[in-house]
This record gives structure tokens, C-alpha cells and sequence, in this order.
């Protein structure tokens, strides 16, 4: 059983190296972690606490981190986002970038993989056969190593798949098995995945055109959501789209995003 100040030591720690509040979550910080407390031998959460502090780059530090961040997603979620993106902000970003051929987007909480797979594929399907010519490689990150590693493997379960409008399913996965598809190597060469910690420094030197960021800032408090979004802003293209969850909000009062739907934001 996890006490009060095991609790809130861990609330502090994964506050400030990943951003995400958990100070109302004790049931889910001790649900994630008890089983691995066990198996792995520990007496007390400050004995374990006391390894991670002192390594924080060492396993301890991200298999916490791994346990205790969310990854829920599947293939087309959202999908009035994908289709703004398509048939909207896909032919005018072409036209702006005819002379580069150069589209910089980031999915800045890829979890296990099914978001950025989807862009790579809205990519492919919108430029057809000019494809080839333009660099349009997807930028993926998040925070958790482990599911990163499943998006590296593609392979996803077949009611997730299936989710896709059906021309994509046929196109760019090939069946496992009775249950799996796995991504093909085609789409995969589309996106870069890579662990980053959304409390960092932003690493680009060219402005990004499009942004996903969904499903993530629910976890974090107002003032970590705005100096994230500060700082997302400052590395955007000017007229740059920026997608959130759809059970998001942005206060238009602390952001210099301007709205344009529910859940779109521009630069």
C-alpha cells in the first residue's frame, strides 16, 4: 500500500520531469506500479523512489515514467481532424511550399504509433503521384520508450485497423495474421520515430507547418499547457496549423493561436 508521502513524492517527480498532474490519480499512480513493485522486489515506494532520483536517466526513471503515462488510441481517431487536414490545409500548405517540396510535421504524442502512420498515409494518398518528390516525413515522439518501440514493430490489431477507410487498409498494411496487420515498409520509411519529453527544449531549426499535439495536455495544469503551447508557437511557420484532442480546451486569453474550429488552432 502506497502512504500519502510515497504518493505525493511521485506526484512531484513525474510533475517535474514530464508536466502531467497526477495529484488527483492515487488509485491509478498505485494500481500502475504495485504489481511492478512486487515482481522487482522492492520493500517501500521510497526505496524505490531513492534508485530513481539518484539514476534519473537509469531504468527506474523510465520504466516510472513508462507506467504512469496513458497511451489510448486506434487508428482514424478524430477523424474530422484528418479530413480538415486533407482537404483543407493539405492544398494550401501545397501551394506555399511548391518551390521546397518540404512539409514539416510533428505528432508530438505518438503513442503506439497509430497517429503519425495515419499522417504519413493522408501524405501519400493527397500528393498521389508526385509523392516521390517532396519530403514529407512525419516527425513522431513521445515520452514512453515501450510504445514507441510497438510503433517501430507496426503491427496492430485487426478491429483497430479496420477503422481506416478501406482503400488505406488494402494499401498500406498486409494481414499477420487472422487477428494483426502490420504497416508496410513503404509507410513506415514515412515516419521518424524518436523518445522526447515534452518539458524540453524543442529541438527544431526549421519552422513546422503542422502540429498534433491531442490527447496529452489534459494531464498537465494551465501553466505548464501554456508555456508548452508558447513554445510550440515559436517553432510554428507563420499560418502553421496546430490540432489538439477534441476534449481539449486552449484559453484563447493566454495563447497567440487563433481559432479556427473546434479543437484546429493556426498560427
Amino acid at each position: 500500500m502506497i502512504t500519502e508521502q510515497e504518493f505525493q513524492r511521485i506526484v512531484s517527480y513525474v510533475k517535474r520531469k514530464s508536466g502531467i498532474n497526477l495529484s488527483e490519480k492515487k488509485v491509478l499512480v498505485q494500481g500502475r506500479l504495485d504489481n511492478y513493485m512486487q515482481r522487482n522486489g522492492y520493500s517501500s515506494y521510497h526505496e524505490f523512489m531513492d534508485l530513481v532520483e539518484k539514476f534519473p536517466n537509469g531504468p527506474e526513471a523510465e520504466d516510472l515514467l513508462n507506467s504512469l503515462t496513458t497511451n489510448h488510441t486506434y487508428f482514424w481517431r478524430e477523424s474530422d481532424q484528418f479530413l480538415y487536414l486533407k482537404q483543407q490545409v493539405f492544398p494550401e500548405l501545397k501551394r506555399h511550399t511548391e518551390n521546397t517540396k518540404d512539409w514539416r510535421i510533428w505528432c508530438a504524442a505518438s503513442s503506439t504509433g497509430e497517429e503519425p502512420y495515419t499522417l504519413a498515409m493522408l501524405c501519400m494518398d493527397f500528393l498521389g503521384l508526385e509523392y516521390p518528390e517532396w519530403d514529407t516525413t512525419i516527425l513522431a515522439t513521445d515520452i514512453d520508450t515501450k510504445v514507441l518501440e510497438k510503433a517501430v514493430r507496426g503491427v496492430y490489431a485487426k478491429n483497430s485497423v479496420e477503422q481506416l477507410p478501406q482503400q488505406y487498409v488494402r494499401r498500406f498494411f498486409r494481414p499477420v495474421n487472422q487477428e494483426q496487420y502490420q504497416v508496410k515498409e513503404e509507410l513506415k520509411k514515412q515516419v521518424l520515430f524518436r523518445q522526447f519529453n515534452l518539458m524540453n527544449q524543442l529541438p527544431f531549426r526549421k519552422p513546422l507547418h503542422v502540429v498534433f499535439i491531442r490527447n496529452v495536455m489534459i494531464y498537465f495544469d494551465e501553466k505548464t499547457k501554456e508555456k508548452l503551447l508558447e513554445n510550440i508557437y515559436e517553432k510554428m511557420a507563420p499560418g502553421g496549423y496546430l490540432f489538439i484532442g477534441s476534449t481539449e480546451s486552449m484559453s484563447q486569453s493566454n495563447t497567440r493561436f487563433r481559432y479556427v474550429r473546434p479543437s484546429i488552432y493556426r498560427k
